[in-house]
């Protein structure tokens, strides 16, 4: 379970977020909505250790009973899903994938797990294709497997599905719902369409502006 207690998060005095917490349930996907600026993404990076320091920040992060807050990014275990899918145009798919695997993964193992997310996939005919040889939507995809090949702990995604077109957007929001259920950690998706966190089928909150 991923938990955030009492993060409140200014800009130059300005109050973005004040007193916000939650918990999200392994195998679940919490969304966040609200108007642009008013501190989604701050929040993300505030959960992977990559706030800005010109912004302040107050609260705390737990994974289970591990302190998030206190640690720095790279012992996080966090991984993240974005607008765009941050594919290595020069590799491979099956490169792509392989490169997310955990070093601790064994030799001999590392090539079975990167066709098995393939066959997952359906794309089995693409290993060896480029990043621009693909579609939005298998783009989208191949990041998703690649993201939860390197094993997080829990996932947050920043508006993940805001560059698909509406027929893709639906496939997505399916496939991403089903391999976070099925790698069964917690999920806290931000997005401006309410349509998107329908989808996830879980809790959504929605920010306001803050006012004194």
């Amino acid at each position: 379970m991923l938990r955030v207690n009492a993060f409140s998060l200014s800009s130059n005095d300005k109050t973005l977020i004040q007193n916000l917490s939650f918990s999200i349930a392994d195998g679940h996907v919490l969304s966040i909505m609200g108007p642009s600026g008013i501190g989604k993404s701050s929040l993300l990076n505030f959960l992977s250790g990559t706030l800005s320091p010109s912004l302040t920040v107050s609260g705390e992060a737990f994974l289970n009973d591990i302190a998030l807050h206190t640690q720095p990014t790279e012992t996080r275990k966090v991984g993240l899903l974005q607008q765009m899918p941050l594919l290595f145009p020069h590799m491979s798919i099956i490169e792509n994938l392989l490169f997310a695997l955990p070093d601790k993964t064994r030799k001999p193992d590392r090539l079975p797990l990167a066709h098995d997310a393939l066959k997952r996939l359906g794309m089995t005919d693409k290993a060896n294709a480029l990043p621009k040889d693909l579609s939005g939507g298998q783009q989208a995809r191949v990041a998703l497997l690649r993201t939860l090949l390197s094993q997080p702990d829990y996932l947050l995604l920043d508006e993940p599905f805001s560059k698909l077109d509406p027929a893709l957007r639906r496939d997505v929001r399916a496939f991403v719902l089903a391999e976070i259920r099925q790698a069964n950690i917690p999920a806290l998706l931000v997005t401006h369409d309410s349509d998107d966190a329908k989808a996830m089928e879980g809790e959504c909150l929605e920010l306001s502006i803050v006012k004194f």
